[in-house]
């Protein structure tokens, strides 16, 4: 792994000593999470001793030090200078069957620049069967209102009331924080009568799309999944990527439901409700973009906007069986999203198929305002997603023990993937060493923290924590324990991680892993009321998730099968800086082989239906 211990501290190799070909197993340290779950009242106390001045100073320096955060991090020997933003230079991957255009664009454009990059058929399916369940897309939604089929009225009408059926005492699936039904039928009648002079702006027009609660979108606040940040930070206009898809004449539907400041993985809000698996209302929905995952996968919108600081928009949408892509760092502008996560947050998009994820890419990427870092070119690289342009000769980097380390159920379902990718397309894993992943795990934990704990400190120093949920409670106490050289020391990895990654891409395409080491568990009754606090499978959640947020790297997952218990299973690829066509054309190929195994949600509404 690269590592040489000395009594406490721990001294790194030089990069260029350290060995990426294929290794032994004993170079893997598996995530050293030591923390029991508490829920109920258990987790109101600890929060309680953490918040006392002297008590909660022992328990953090013992939980730092039981999960090797003083081992790794603060006691670390480091040569390489801090890197603070991941801003990755333009790099012309030169990807086959790409089509590029400007990327000052106007969001319809560049819409319909997407739509044909696409086959006719706008669903690829390789084995040539039908699936046996499908989301409707966009393009089901526009050919249904050019038709004359519905409206978006009526169909704007059947998403509020399926929203109050998912709120009935028998699901309360807590989809939304807010929701207002006259802006929503404003908005869809104002379609509905383009359509009915036959001038829609785009294939977006009259769609409905979900937008996470950490992203501001007239006429609501902005709450983070807290009570109280909408009333210091109020939300005064729509956020840029916001904008673009009004601009498409999408209708923007409310506010999804989040784990509170995005400070956990499971989705339960004591505030707000849980947001419940649309596969199973007895288990989690992931977070922190818990809304945006089920009410995509519940079918109430085809794509729903999401923040990825940490896996938030991938996991969720593993977790729920839908695509989750969370594009470059700095290709899509966070100008109107909470600061939470300001180097390693992005904004993505949760989908029901590839396709639909790259029309909201193309709407909302690009046109990056001057004071938000990035490198972002002039011209943007679309993928030609044509059925018989099969993107060949990809080499997949995967790292064994990393990879193997979930659950019997996971890996062997992304095996047998694997396997159907080089039978049908000729695709080669490449062995590879990932060196030090449990470091970067923990230093993008320190860096995610202190700027979570920067971005709100003056605020909670004003209000106190007495409207905050003991789980977030829990986590703002670990945040403000992080030192400046503790900091600063992860900054120094994030620059070493960089060079490893940069390494690696040298020899394969993207990088291959699960999406998650677990499946969704079952939710505990006691943390409703004051959260959850479960670090142990908050771990194995995030285990893959840390190159794409830390290094600022593109990444996509796609549902692949089901456990045993009928839960939904994702495959991951993360790509190199600016490699979003290949990426594209890597998940439509891996949505073909395995669309037509799709299943049904236990909660399912057809916006789309005739009856």
């Amino acid at each position: 792994m690269g590592l040489i211990f000395k009594s406490k501290n721990t001294v790194y190799k030089p990069v260029k000593d350290v060995d990426l070909g294929p290794t032994s197993d004993e170079f893997y340290l598996s995530p050293n999470v030591k923390a029991p779950r508490l829920a109920g009242f258990l987790i109101k106390i600890l929060a309680w001793i953490l918040e006392s001045r002297f008590f909660g100073a022992i328990l953090v320096y013992i939980l730092k030090d039981e999960n090797l955060v003083h081992r790794l991090i603060s006691s670390a020997e480091i040569n390489e200078p801090p890197l603070y933003v991941p801003c990755h230079p333009w790099e012309d991957h030169k990807d086959q069957e790409v089509k590029s255009i400007s990327s000052e664009s106007s969001p319809p454009e560049k819409v319909q620049q997407a739509l044909e990059c696409f086959s006719p058929s706008p669903q690829i399916i390789e084995n040539n069967t039908c699936p046996s369940f499908r989301r409707w897309t966009i393009q089901d939604y526009s050919r249904a209102y050019i038709s004359g089929e519905t409206t978006p009225l009526m169909v704007a009408k059947r998403f509020l009331d399926s929203v109050n059926q998912s709120s009935n005492p028998s699901l309360q699936m807590s989809f939304f924080i807010n929701q207002n039904a006259e802006d929503i039928l404003r908005q869809a009648a104002e379609s509905t009568h383009r359509y009915e002079k036959g001038e829609p702006i785009s294939v977006l027009d009259g769609v409905p799309i979900a937008i996470k609660d950490e992203i501001d979108c007239m006429p609501y606040p902005t709450t983070g999944g807290t009570e109280w940040l909408h009333r210091v930070r109020p939300c005064i206009d729509d956020a840029c990527c916001v904008k673009h898809l009004r601009s498409c004449g999408a209708i923007l539907v409310g506010k999804t439901n989040m784990h509170e400041l995005g400070a956990g993985v499971s989705g339960i809000n004591p505030h707000y409700g849980t947001t419940r698996n649309p596969y199973d209302i007895n288990k989690i929905s992931g977070g922190s973009s818990s809304g945006s995952a089920t009410v995509v996968s519940a079918g109430l919108c085809p794509v729903a906007l999401g923040v990825d600081g940490g896996g938030s928009i991938r996991m969720p949408a593993a977790l729920c069986g839908v695509v989750g892509f969370k594009p470059t760092f700095g290709s899509v502008s966070h100008s109107g999203v909470l600061p939470f996560n300001w180097t390693v947050g992005m904004v993505g998009i949760l989908a029901g198929t590839v396709e639909d994820a790259f029309i909201v890419y193309a709407a909302i990427s690009g046109d990056v305002p001057p004071n938000q870092p990035t490198t972002l070119s002039p011209k943007l690289n679309f993928p030609l997603l044509k059925s018989n342009n099969t993107i060949s000769n990809v080499k997949m980097a995967k790292y064994g023990k990393w990879f193997n380390d979930c659950s019997d159920d996971i890996k062997k379902c992304c095996y047998q993937a694997l396997d159907q990718l080089h039978e049908h397309y000729g695709w080669e894993t490449v062995d590879v060493t990932i060196p030090e992943i449990e470091v970067m795990r923990l230093a993008h934990y320190v860096t995610i923290g202190s700027e979570c704990n920067v971005a709100i400190r003056s605020d909670l120093e004003k209000l106190g924590t007495s409207e905050i949920g003991c789980d977030a409670r829990v986590a703002l106490c670990i945040y403000g324990s992080f030192s400046s050289k503790e900091y600063l020391t992860a900054q120094r990895f994030r620059n070493r991680h960089m060079q490893f990654h940069k390494c690696i891409f040298e020899m394969a395409d993207v990088i291959v892993t699960p999406t998650t080491g677990i499946t969704a568990y079952p939710i505990v009754e006691q943390s409703l009321e004051y959260g959850d606090f479960d670090y142990v499978n908050a771990a194995a959640m995030i285990r893959y998730q840390i190159a794409g947020n830390f290094l600022g790297l593109p990444a996509v997952t796609v549902p692949i099968g089901y456990d045993k218990l009928g839960m939904p299973i994702g495959l991951q690829f993360i790509g190199r800086a600016w490699s979003e066509p290949t990426l594209l054309r890597i998940a439509l190929a891996v949505q073909g082989l395995c669309i037509s195994s799709y299943r049904k949600p236990m909660v399912f509404y057809d916006l789309l239906s005739k009856e």
